[in-house]
C-alpha cells in the first residue's frame, strides 16, 4: 500500500551521523553485529547518580541530536506556547485535594498559583478543608525543589501519633530517593539522611523507627532495612535480602499497625513475609513460598488475612481468607470464588466490609461485601466507557470509602461512599477553569477485529462537529504490556487535540488486562506479536469506519508502549503518518541479554530470557525494534528520552534513531529529544510536564497539517 504523506518538514539541516563501531555478540551460535553498542556508557551506574560523569563524546552526540530536533521543530514554537497555555488554562492552579481523615487530623495536598510541586498539609479532623486558615503546612514541595533542575517528591508518611513524617525526594531523575524525617510540629527535619532508597518508608507503631527498601548497585530494590531515628544509616539493621536478581522487594504496613509486609515479586510470581510490630527485632515469617506463575497479595481484616490470588487455576483471581495466627496456604479458605471473565484487580478490608475493584466486560466495577452477612453489591455507573479509582480509607474502623470516577468526556469526580447505607456523596468535581462543555464531545468504544478473530476495544474521544468521513487526523495511543490497563479517563490535555479536529483514540490491546488476565497472557512471551498486530488492527478499523485515514494517523506510546511504536513502524510503516515514541524500550534483545541492567532479570517472565533459551532469544529477535530496522518507508518519528532514566536507558532510543538514519536515510525524518536533566517520567513539575506534552502534540499537529 502506497501512502501519500504530506511534506511537513522543510529545509532541514543535515542530521547527526553517529559513529559506527562494530561490536559482535554470539549467543546460541547466532552472531549479531551492533554498530552502536558503544553508546551504552560503561559507567552508567555512576552517571545516573552524577550526570556530569557522562562521556564527553556521548554528550556531544546527544546535544547535536537536540539541536537537529530544535531545527526541525522550530516552526512549532508558537504552537507549543499556545498548546501549553491551553493545557495550563484547564488546570486549577490553586487546586487542593479533599483531605483524608486519619485519627485527629485529615491529610491532603494543595498547589499554589504558579507552583510546580505539591504542598502537604493537615487540618483538624472535622475542619472545613476549604478554610485555608485551618491548614497546617507540613511540607512545601516548591521550597524543597528551589534551585534544582529536577525534583520529584515521594510523598509524606506520618507516624501513628502524628508527630513525625518520612518524606523522600529524587533530584536527578534516576529514581534513587533520599529519605528525611520531618518533625510535623516544628516543621524542621531531623539530622537523619537515608540515601539510595526506593522512595518511601513504613513507620513502626511507636514512631521511633521505620522500614525502607534500598536500591542496589544495579538499581534494584533488593534489601529491607530497619532504621531507628537518630542513628546513622550505616547502623540500620538488614531485615530481609532477596538474592534472586529477578525479583524486586517492597515494604508496606497494615491499617491496624500489626504487621510490616515484605512483598517479593516479579511480573508473575509473588511471596510475602510478615514482621509483627509487637517485636521489631523478630525475623520475618513466610506466608506462602513462591511458586512460579502464582501471585498473591494480603490485606488484614482483624483476625484474618484476605488473600487475592490466582492459585489453583484462578486465572482471573479469587479472594481467600486465612487466620492471622496461621496464614500458611494450608489454611486458605475461599471467600470470593474465581469467575472466568471477571478479573479482580485489588482488594481492601475494613472492620465490617471487604471491597474489591474488578473488571468485567472491559469496564471497572467496585464491589462491596458485608463481612457478617456475606451480602454483596456493586457501585453502578451508566456511561459506555469510563474509569474508576479506588482510594479506600486511611482508617480500619469505618463504613466510608473514597473513589473517583471519570470518562473521556466527564471530568473526574471524587465521592465518599457509605458501604452500609449505600449513600454516595460527591466531594469534588474537577474544575476546568477555561471551561469545558461535555456535550460538545462524544466518547465511544468500538471493537476492532484482530488478525485471529479477537475483538480489540478502542476508546474514542472527538468533537460532535467532526466529520467522520476519513478526513480527521487521529492520535492513536497504545501500551500493551505488564497487564497494565489504560483507562478511558478524562484528560484535559487531549482536549487540545479534539478541539483541532482530531479523533483521540486508545487501543486496549493484548498485553494489558483490559479484557481479563487471558488478554494479558495473549500479549506476552511468545505471543508478544499479538500486541503489535492488535494495534495495527485498531488503525485498520478506524480507517474502515472512516474515523480517520492512514495518511492521518499519528501513533503514540511510551516505555513498553514505545517498543510497540518501534515494532509497528517496522511491521506497517505505510499505515502511519507519524510516530511518537516516548522513552521507548526499543533495544529489547540487547537489554534482555544484559543482566546487569536494573529491570532485566525481573523482566524475563514478561519477554523471555534470551540468555538461557535459544527459543526465547528467537522470539525477541523476531520483533525487537532496533534489530529489525530496515530500508522501509518509515514515517516521521519523534523519540523522547531521559538521560538518567533507569528503566529505559538513554542509549536505547539513541541507538534506534542512529540505525533508522543508517538503514532508511530517505524516509523519516527521525528526531531525538533527550532531556539532559530528567529520567523516565520526564520533567517533574506539573507545568513543566505540560511543556513536554505540548511539544509532543505540536509534532502530531504538524504531521497532520493542522498548524
Amino acid at each position: 500500500m502506497a501512502l501519500s504523506r504530506k511534506p511537513v518538514f522543510h529545509n532541514l539541516p543535515s542530521p547527526p551521523v553517529a559513529e559506527r563501531k562494530p561490536a559482535s555478540d554470539t549467543r546460541h551460535g547466532i552472531t549479531r553485529t551492533d554498530d552502536y553498542a558503544w553508546m551504552r556508557a560503561e559507567n552508567w551506574q555512576a552517571m545516573f547518580k552524577d550526570p556530569n560523569l557522562l562521556d564527553p563524546a556521548l554528550r556531544a552526540h546527544l546535544e547535536a541530536e537536540n539541536a537537529y530536533m530544535d531545527a526541525a521543530m522550530a516552526d512549532t514554537q508558537a504552537l507549543q506556547k499556545t498548546l501549553f497555555a491551553e493545557m495550563k488554562g484547564r488546570i486549577k492552579e490553586d487546586d487542593s485535594s479533599v483531605p483524608m481523615k486519619d485519627g485527629p487530623f485529615a491529610y491532603g495536598t494543595a498547589y499554589v498559583t504558579g507552583g510546580e510541586q505539591p504542598r502537604y498539609f493537615r487540618i483538624p479532623r472535622d475542619a472545613d478543608h476549604r478554610d485555608e486558615a485551618s491548614r497546617k503546612l507540613l511540607l512545601d514541595g516548591d521550597k524543597e525543589a528551589s534551585g534544582k533542575d529536577y525534583f520529584r517528591l515521594a510523598g509524606l508518611d506520618h507516624t501513628t501519633d502524628h508527630r513525625f513524617g518520612i518524606w523522600g525526594y529524587d533530584d536527578k531523575g534516576s529514581e534513587y530517593f533520599t529519605l528525611r524525617i520531618r518533625d510535623l510540629e516544628t516543621g524542621e527535619d531531623l539530622p537523619d539522611v537515608i540515601e539510595n532508597t526506593g522512595g518511601g518508608g513504613v513507620w513502626a507503631p511507636d514512631g521511633k523507627s521505620f522500614f525502607y527498601t534500598l536500591q542496589d548497585e544495579n538499581h534494584r530494590p533488593s534489601k529491607v532495612f530497619h532504621h531507628i531515628v537518630g542513628q546513622p544509616q550505616a547502623a540500620d539493621r538488614l531485615v530481609y535480602e532477596e538474592k534472586d536478581p529477578g525479583f524486586f522487594v517492597g515494604v508496606g504496613g497494615s491499617l491496624l499497625d500489626d504487621f510490616i509486609y515484605i512483598d517479593v515479586h516479579d511480573h508473575e510470581t509473588s511471596e510475602y513475609h510478615l514482621l509483627p510490630t509487637k517485636d521489631l527485632t523478630a525475623e520475618p515469617s513466610l506466608v506462602a513460598e513462591r511458586v512460579e506463575g502464582i501471585e498473591y497479595s494480603l490485606t488484614e481484616g482483624g483476625d484474618v488475612f484476605y488473600i487475592l490470588t490466582n492459585d489453583g487455576g484462578a486465572k482471573d483471581f479469587k479472594i481467600m481468607e486465612t487466620p492471622v495466627e496461621a496464614p500458611g496456604k494450608k489454611n486458605w479458605r475461599e471467600v470470593v470464588p474465581h469467575e472466568p471473565g471477571r478479573l479482580i484487580l485489588s482488594h481492601m478490608a475494613y472492620a465490617r466490609h471487604l471491597i474489591w475493584l474488578q473488571r468485567k466486560d472491559g469496564l471497572p466495577q467496585i464491589v462491596i461485601r458485608d463481612r457478617r452477612s456475606g451480602q454483596e453489591h456493586a457501585i453502578a455507573f451508566d456511561e459506555e466507557a469510563y474509569s474508576l479509582g479506588l482510594q479506600g480509607a486511611a482508617e480500619y474502623d469505618t463504613d466510608v470509602i473514597r473513589f473517583s470516577y471519570s470518562s473521556m468526556t466527564t471530568p473526574s469526580q471524587l465521592f465518599d461512599y457509605n458501604m452500609a447505607t449505600r449513600e454516595r456523596v460527591l466531594l469534588k468535581t474537577q474544575e476546568v477553569p477555561s471551561g469545558h462543555n461535555p456535550d460538545d464531545y462524544v466518547t465511544r468504544r468500538v471493537m476492532a477485529p484482530a488478525h485471529d478473530g479477537e475483538l480489540v476495544p478502542v476508546s474514542l474521544l472527538y468533537r460532535k462537529d467532526v466529520a467522520l468521513d476519513g478526513s480527521a487526523p487521529c492520535l492513536l495511543y497504545g501500551y500493551g504490556a505488564y497487564g497494565i490497563t489504560i483507562p478511558a479517563s478524562f484528560s484535559t490535555n487531549a482536549l487540545s487535540l479534539a478541539d483541532r479536529g482530531f479523533v483521540y483514540a486508545i487501543a486496549h490491546i493484548r498485553g494489558g488486562k483490559d479484557k481479563g488476565f487471558a488478554w494479558y497472557e495473549d500479549g506476552k512471551m511468545k505471543k508478544k506479536e499479538n500486541t503489535f498486530k492488535d494495534f495495527i488492527a485498531a488503525a485498520d478499523h478506524l480507517v474502515k469506519q472512516k474515523f480517520t485515514s492512514y495518511e492521518n494517523i499519528i501513533a503514540e506510546g511510551g516505555s513498553a508502549g514505545g517498543m510497540l511504536m518501534g515494532a509497528v513502524a517496522n511491521m506497517a510503516p505505510e499505515k502511519f503518518a507519524g510516530i511518537i515514541a516516548a522513552v521507548p524500550f526499543v533495544d529489547v534483545l540487547n537489554t534482555m541479554l544484559d543482566d546487569t541492567l536494573p529491570l532485566t532479570p525481573p523482566e524475563w517472565p514478561e519477554w523471555g530470557n534470551p540468555l538461557d533459551s535459544e527459543e526465547e532469544y528467537q522470539w525477541i529477535a523476531a520483533y525487537s525494534p532496533y534489530d529489525n530496522v530496515g530500508p522501509k518507508p518509515y514515517p516521521p518519528i519523534l523519540a523522547l528520552s531521559g538521560l538518567t532514566d533507569p528503566r529505559v536507558t538513554y542509549w536505547e532510543p539513541t541507538k534506534w534513531i542512529a540505525r533508522l538514519r543508517e538503514k532508511a536515510p530517505e524516509a523519516g525524518p527521525y528526531l531525538l529529544k533527550t532531556n539532559m536533566a530528567a529520567g523516565h517520567g520526564g520533567k517533574s513539575g506539573r507545568f513543566q510536564r505540560l511543556e513536554e506534552v505540548a511539544f509532543e502534540y505540536a509534532f502530531a499537529i504538524k504531521i497532520a497539517g493542522r498548524m
